[in-house]
């Protein structure tokens, strides 16, 4: 079972993926121009690694209109397989703490951060 890992951000998505639910890599984020070729961009990627579980970061703090805004961008996927949403508390936090060139805005954080979720969710190393 391969798995993909959201990290949805209104300007960036950060990517990881998850193979055999054993090995978690972070993928280039998406950069975000419009839903619509994000959405497009990500369903490429569920198709590529015949992804099966979709799981996605929503913070416990997010507000009800940024919870709908991610349930909305998610049904833009017409994704088949079981998708999740998990907690992305701290991830961003823990993330600068292991990047020291956080303050790029190139993605890069958004994806290790997808990647700590897959750490998490899977009990990886």
């Amino acid at each position: 079972m391969n798995a993909l890992v959201l990290d949805w951000g209104l300007k960036r998505m950060g990517i990881a993926l998850c193979i055999n639910s054993q090995v978690a890599i972070p993928l280039q984020a998406i950069l975000r121009k419009n839903r619509n070729q994000a959405a497009n961009e990500l369903k490429k990627l569920l198709k590529e690694y015949q992804i099966s579980l979709l799981l996605v970061g929503k913070g416990s703090n997010s507000d009800e209109s940024m919870q709908k805004r991610i349930k909305h961008f998610i049904s833009l996927l017409d994704f088949k397989g079981e998708i999740c949403f998990i907690d992305e508390s701290f991830t961003s936090k823990d993330v600068s703490k292991l990047r020291s060139l956080s303050t790029q805005k190139d993605g890069k954080s958004d994806s290790l951060a997808a990647l700590l979720m897959a750490k998490d969710y899977f009990g990886l190393l």
